[in-house]
């Protein structure tokens, strides 16, 4: 009998013991993930507010000291979209870098809400996307530079943060005047 309680004993000191490390393992990574990047609602902390007027966009762009403007060409059930809007655009990262340089506006390609393109006409936005810009499949990263002029395409979403941050160097640099995208990029990961 004294041998069973001995044995019962010993396999509640080592559960014990097992919960304590295991406590003491999820302690420890509590720092690691109480420093993880908090996911920001993108259409608060990544695009800015507009009116649709594009003129007026780029004149408060050059007054701002901006880069250029980045045109987010979106629809509803476009799951890309959402993957940029869920995993890329909304860390806190994305959107200091991307304010900073950018106005940041979206446009829906399938909108009938009007807006003013770069030349001054009124249009709805289903038409600025497909008949200006030949936006069929989203999301389509359109960035202009403080003229109207379209200077970078990207079709789809990124693979992730760092290749979207990429591509906002990319423009502010002015590598895109020499380089395509796709050889910065490779020169990027080689580097790190």
């Amino acid at each position: 009998m004294l041998s069973i309680k001995m044995q019962s004993k010993n396999i509640r000191s080592k559960k014990i013991l097992a919960a304590s490390l295991l406590l003491s393992l999820l302690v420890m990574q509590f720092p690691l993930v109480a420093n993880a990047s908090t996911p920001r609602d993108p259409y608060k902390y990544f695009f800015n507010e507009t009116w649709g007027d594009l003129p007026e966009e780029i004149a408060k762009a050059k007054e701002e000291g901006k880069s250029g403007v980045l045109i987010f060409f979106e629809m509803d059930e476009c799951p890309f979209c959402h993957y940029m809007k869920n995993n890329v655009i909304n860390q806190s990262e994305v959107q200091d870098y991307y304010r900073k340089h950018f106005l940041n506006i979206v446009v829906d390609i399938e909108g009938d809400i009007e807006m003013t393109n770069f030349k001054g006409e009124t249009l709805k936005q289903k038409d600025f996307a497909f008949k200006e810009h030949r936006v069929r499949a989203t999301p389509v990263i359109a960035f202009f530079d403080l003229n109207g002029k379209r200077i970078h395409r990207h079709i789809g979403k990124t693979n992730g943060v760092q290749e979207f941050l990429w591509m906002g160097e990319y423009i502010v640099s002015g590598a895109y005047k020499e380089t395509p995208f796709i050889r910065y990029k490779r020169e990027k990961r080689n580097k790190n």
